[in-house]
């Protein structure tokens, strides 16, 4: 059996080598070729080209590069049709992964399967039934996405999201934090302003005086800021002018494994969070960390957004365990005086989240099958579907 498999960026490799892991468990001699990054390369990948070439994001990137990218999008279709796989297996990155396959099937009949399905409960509707004239299978992160895709006309598998399978703090680990930073047994506040610079340049004034005015009701609750790499000297620079004990978590000149220790420590001894919006919050959710979502933007940008959204809630917790239990402050709400009060109000009583994150756990597949194997599974039985 051959599997022709395509991510275009670092969280689409761990899916595609986690799912490749699981093929090989239940495909023994499976093949692959395609286009991945380190995580698909130790499943047996020879990528076409590297990964990152196809890492880019936002307008002002992608027009430089447009005729290199039509060119690699063509090249790509090209090495598809002369590998003629049983399979064509295209991760996220749609503007890439879609205009392929799309080459693809004019010129060959193959199955195709797209792993994770488009958030078309959450704006532009429309895009599932564009993804429906070239895939055959989708495979979904979120177990309220299959009817969607299906009512689309594509068949569709929840196979789990990937955080339920990720590594939990172990008590030594806790123990090595708390000791290397002086925290002692103090209750922590965890502070996460964005991974990109953009974010936290909004982000960290609005969150500094936020935690000051949360940390003159609770002084003796220190701050742990984890901080990516790329922002590493923007956080510390931000940071150093907020008037409580704060502890970076500095990415730079530590080895990786063990930073990766430490973030997971922070995130299961910290008592509370504020977090930048996105899927740190099931990050949170997986420690059992309470938490205060936030995010800033411009005036126009907000409201064109709200009118676009089909949701009433950005936060992935409440979406999957059907609650609104964890506190937005989103555009002009996201002031420093309505952040503080939220956050006094989870630390208060957070029962409710507790009860949420562990649904929303329970719903994303843990305890159950890897995803990666759920994912594994479903492409093949997939293929065994549509054969005659």
């Amino acid at each position: 059996m051959k599997a022709f498999v395509i991510a275009g960026e670092p969280s689409g490799d761990r899916l595609g080598g986690a799912m490749m892991e699981g093929l090989h468990d239940l495909a023994p001699g499976i093949s692959f070729q395609g286009i991945g990054g380190p995580q698909m390369q130790a499943q047996g990948l020879t990528s076409l080209f590297p990964m990152d070439e196809l890492s880019v994001m936002g307008l002002a990137e992608i027009l430089p590069k447009y005729f290199h990218l039509k060119r690699l999008i063509r090249e790509t279709a090209e090495a598809v049709i002369a590998a003629r796989p049983d399979v064509l297996i295209t991760i996220d990155s749609p503007d890439f992964c879609l205009r392929v396959v799309r080459l693809v099937k004019a010129q060959m009949a193959v199955r195709s399967v797209h792993y994770v399905a488009p958030t078309v409960w959450a704006w532009r509707p429309g895009r599932a039934a564009k993804m429906a004239e070239v895939v055959d299978q989708v495979l979904a992160l979120f177990p309220f996405e299959p009817p969607l895709m299906t009512r689309a006309g594509m068949e569709c598998d929840f196979v789990g999201h990937p955080v339920v399978a990720e590594p939990v703090a172990k008590p030594g680990e806790i123990a090595d934090l708390r000791n290397r930073y002086g925290l002692g047994s103090r209750s922590c506040l965890l502070v996460l302003p964005g991974s990109r610079r953009s974010e936290v340049g909004r982000l960290s004034d609005v969150f500094g005086a936020a935690v000051a005015r949360f940390g003159a009701r609770h002084p003796d609750m220190p701050v742990i800021v984890p901080a990516a790499a790329p922002v590493a000297g923007m956080v510390q620079e931000a940071v150093a002018a907020w008037p409580v004990e704060t502890v970076v978590l500095d990415p730079r000149d530590v080895a990786p494994e063990v930073m990766a220790a430490h973030k997971r420590a922070a995130f299961a001894t910290a008592d509370l969070a504020l977090a930048a919006s996105g899927t740190v919050s099931l990050e949170l959710a997986a420690a059992q960390t309470p938490m205060v979502i936030a995010y800033r933007m411009n005036r126009l940008t907000h409201d064109i957004i709200s009118r676009m959204a089909l949701i009433d809630t950005v936060t992935l917790v409440n979406l999957v365990s059907d609650t609104r239990v964890v506190p937005e402050f989103l555009g002009p709400a996201c002031t420093p005086e309505e952040i503080a009060d939220g956050l006094s109000a989870v630390l208060a009583d957070p029962q409710a989240q507790t009860d949420a994150m562990a649904l929303t756990m329970e719903r994303l597949g843990q305890g159950g099958e890897r995803p990666g194997l759920r994912a594994a599974r479903a492409v093949l039985d997939g293929l065994d579907r549509a054969r005659p």
